[in-house]
């Protein structure tokens, strides 16, 4: 199931060189030719790697000459990467602005040295290409066309398409059975049963559990319920802050086991519970064993539900026998599949296409997530060839394992343009069951260079955003919840993760020990370990040279270290890094050295309080676009030099300094979102950020001796999202001054079409200002204000506003007159704000005509109206 996917990455190389062949980087540099002679070569091989990509399966050799291939594209392009980067120094030494300091700062670039080097690099990766294409000549491929893109992918579809609890088939008699098991008397003399469902990946074990554990004769017989996702990792004390934070909503990292365990045994103590373990892979009874025993001081007829593939963990855990799920019948199947395949009621329009959906169906082994893969893979194709096409995939006649149903999922990977192929599988590089957020995958995508534009006035965020929502519909990830327009929390149900990482197999280590080797062809790095308070392993990885990202993941939560040598180590050999990710580790100073990373994307250097100072080298580079230096209590400051980081599209900040100089951040014309965290001593922001023209978010948070905001935040003509949080003498009125001497037409042209406000704990703030209001006319969509001690009225022509949520706002005590016209309007929370709550009451109420037609309300706490009614 490994076979090699480098069509992909052959791609984006070819479409690198391309662009370098043709412009006058490749001029000015010497390698003009060289560079158009690697494109022939490149789109000779091109031709045939689908071809080449098929029959890998049944060869070898193949799959190996494909290894080959996809080294070379990677160490090709880290040698483009460097002409980029060398480049964008250009700009900087060159700016007019730049001084004779500025020059001796960036001096280590010689010109000629770079030239000559370059071109020794470009000779050798011309000789490496040439081997491989003659080396191609011994498979016999042919041209290939991707029949595939025939489907039309750019389609739309219905949101009740996406599977949800009440959209489950063929299930009701298996949550039957299970509910019995639950509500029964306990066998024995144990406190707690524990009934384990088992079955192979993508059945819908987690369903099942789902659809039990959200019933309402379930929410009356167990008063307390918890629910955890195991997956891999069976370690006492995550599992216990787990079920510690699903009971309570508190997360207790810092706690010792000990304190956990005394925290979990007293609100046990008093209610039933339910618990649901899903996902278990743990098969030592021993470790199973510590965590019962602390389960099992409980209130009698409290019930455990673990989901797990394994027959050998249900054997160690249940105290009833096994309930087995079993595959979906082939009706229910093609029900799932009609469902997904076609718009509602469709079906009956082509029943040829339904005939061909049974013969696929019948192949997936009644695994409803095959079958909805595979049914979204065709929704809205009417082509009677695409469906045979995907009934007759060469991938069918592999040997399957019983318990194997990936290669169905692989040919949904397979149909996938080539855009999100990539995306999808540097998924893995995540650990399994972590909750995604649509923001933060697009980013990560963004620094390793999977976005495409296709032309320069696209967004990079904005693609991304669509590409989040292209792996939904075609059903790559679960668990969807959609915070407000593209923003939304997701999973990747565990058997697409396995296909994920089988596919990234050979690129992708996780260390979860000290005895564990780092290749060549590995080019991302996880460090996994459980409770090591410094991770200093230098000595087990000789190969750091080819990393493209590094990262640390602790599995309790809890706070690790890195040593300072491991630090430097990573600096001085990982040259080529995209992504360093050192969020919470302790660090104390940032290697000097750090500008040698000139490949180097993003860099997370969050959480880390004992850095004082940033070394001046940081400034170098000229490809970062993600820099988070939050929670860095301790930064004595972010110097004027932040300006040289020209390439910088998200900054996240917390510093010590009373004020952000001017000719600083305000110089990043390419950033796209600042956050500003937790500075105590702040007082004024830099006047220039008016500059910042294509920024689109802006937080502040929890900075309390901020006085007011640069006039400047007026001109952030691209700002469409605001977050205020914690400022509490902050004024936001502008005007104070000289108003009047605004040129009124000029910042009408120029000021922020705000989508989303979140405003919270400013008592500062009476009414909304003028300006503010401007921003949010006829383009607010989202408002949320919370803990405004002092605010008397709210805003109105909010023509576009969809949801408003007022918290503990106590002075508030009406709604905008215009508030019926609000149409958009569909969701409504008011709590804590005690005069309005009173004037909103259903039919009593002053305010209840102005807000009867919003669909759904809640005030107090109670859901006065719901979608649902």
């Amino acid at each position: 199931m490994a076979e090699t996917i480098v069509s992909v990455v052959a791609k984006v190389l070819l479409d690198k060189l391309s662009s370098l062949a043709s412009n006058e980087m490749s001029f000015a540099w010497g390698v003009q030719k060289d560079a158009q002679e690697l494109v022939d070569t490149l789109i000779t091989i091109k031709a045939v790697l689908l071809d080449a990509e098929d029959k890998q399966i049944h060869n070898e050799k193949l799959k190996v000459w494909l290894g080959k291939l996809k080294e070379f594209c990677y160490d090709a392009e880290d040698v483009l990467d460097e002409i980029e980067v060398e480049d964008l120094r250009k700009q900087v030494v060159n700016s007019q602005s730049s001084t004779r300091q500025v020059r001796h700062f960036f001096s280590s670039s010689n010109p000629v040295a770079f030239r000559f080097t370059l071109g020794h690099k470009i000779k050798k990766i011309k000789e490496r290409l040439a081997k491989i294409a003659a080396d191609k000549d011994n498979f016999n491929l042919t041209e290939k066309v991707d029949s595939n893109q025939a489907i039309d992918w750019e389609r739309e579809r219905e949101t009740h398409s996406f599977v949800r609890a009440s959209d489950v088939i063929g299930r009701d008699k298996d949550k039957e059975k299970i509910m019995k098991l639950l509500l029964r008397p306990s066998d024995g003399h144990e406190n707690v049963s524990v009934i384990p469902i088992v079955g192979i990946g993508g059945l819908g074990k987690t369903t099942l559990a789902k659809l039990v554990y959200n019933d309402k004769m379930v929410d009356k017989f167990f008063k307390l319920k918890m629910w955890i996702c195991v997956s891999d990792e069976f370690v006492l004390k995550k599992l216990l802050i787990d079920i510690i934070e699903s009971a309570t909503g508190k997360k207790y990292v810092d706690k010792s086991t000990d304190q956990l365990q005394i925290i979990l045994r007293d609100f046990l103590s008093h209610e039933k519970y339910l618990l649901v373990l899903d996902d278990v892979w743990n098969e030592d009874y021993g470790l199973w064993f510590e965590l019962k025993n602390l389960l099992m001081e409980c209130v009698s007829e409290s019930k455990i539900i673990i989901t797990t593939r394994s027959d050998r963990v249900a054997s160690i855990m249940g105290t009833v026998l096994t309930y087995r799920l079993e595959g979906l019948s082939l009706d229910d199947c093609l029900s799932v599949f009609v469902k997904c395949a076609f718009k509602e009621g469709k079906e009956k329009q082509h029943p040829s296409l339904v005939e061909i959906g049974k013969e696929i169906v019948k192949k997936c082994g009644g695994v409803p997530l095959a079958v909805r893969a595979l049914g979204s893979l065709l929704y809205s194709s009417i082509s009677e060839q695409d469906w045979k096409n995907l009934r007759d995939n060469e991938i069918w006649k592999l040997d399957q394992k019983e318990n194997d149903i990936l290669n169905a999922l692989r040919i949904s990977y397979n149909h996938l343009p080539p855009h999100l192929k990539q995306c999808f599988i540097y998924c893995s590089i995540f650990p399994k069951d972590i909750e995604f957020t649509s923001n933060h995958l697009v980013q990560f995508w963004m620094v390793h260079g999977l976005l495409q534009s296709h032309n320069e006035n696209q967004d990079l965020e904005n693609i991304g955003k669509q590409y989040i929502k292209e792996l939904m519909l075609r059903s790559f990830f679960q668990d969807i919840v959609q915070l407000y327009e593209n923003l939304y929390t997701f999973k990747i149900h565990d058997l697409m993760h396995d296909l994920a990482t089988s596919l990234m197999r050979n690129e992708r280590l996780i260390l979860k020990s000290t005895n564990q080797i780092c290749t060549k062809s590995h080019r991302h790095l996880s460090f996994h370990f459980v409770d090591a308070p410094i991770i200093d392993v230098p000595n087990i990885l000789p190969n750091l040279g080819h990393l493209r990202s590094i990262t640390f993941c602790p599995i309790t939560g809890e706070s690790t270290g890195i040593s300072q040598s491991f630090l430097e180590l990573i600096v001085s050999r990982c040259k080529f890094l995209r992504m360093l990710d050192l969020f919470s580790l302790n660090i104390e100073a940032v290697p000097k050295k750090i500008g040698n990373l000139k490949h180097l994307r993003a860099l997370h250097l969050g959480k880390n309080p004992k850095i004082k100072e940033l070394p001046r080298s940081i400034y170098k580079l000229q490809n970062l676009q993600y820099l988070s230096l939050w929670a860095c209590g301790e930064l004595k400051a972010l110097t004027r030099d932040v300006k040289y980081l020209i390439s910088l599209r998200h900054l996240l900040l917390t510093t010590i300094q009373k004020h952000l100089p001017t000719n600083g951040i305000g110089c990043l014309i390419s950033l796209r979102c600042l956050g500003i965290y937790n500075c105590n001593n702040l007082e004024y922001l830099f006047e220039d950020i008016g500059h910042l023209r294509v920024l689109q978010t802006l937080v502040i948070y929890e900075c309390p001796r901020l006085i007011s905001l640069p006039r400047g935040v007026r001109s952030l003509s691209s700002l469409e999202d605001l977050r205020l949080l914690g400022c509490e003498r902050l004024n936001l009125d502008l005007s104070i001054g000289s108003d009047k001497q605004d040129n009124h037409e000029e910042l009408n042209s120029t000021r922020p079409h705000l989508r989303f406000l979140l405003i919270r704990e400013l008592p500062q703030l009476v009414e909304f200002p003028q300006w503010l209001i401007q921003c949010s006319t006829n383009t607010l969509e989202f408002l949320s204000i919370e803990n405004c001690s002092n605010l008397k009225s709210l805003p109105e022509s909010m023509q576009t506003l969809r949801v408003l949520d007022i918290r503990k706002c106590p002075e508030l005590s009406s709604l905008p007159n215009d508030m019926n016209r609000l149409i958009s309007l569909r969701e409504l929370t008011i709590e804590d704000c005690p005069k309005l709550s009173e004037r909103c009451q259903p039919k009593t109420g002053e305010d209840w005509s102005k807000i009867a037609h919003i669909l759904q309300i809640k005030l107090e706490g109670k859901i006065i109206k719901s979608t649902e009614d």
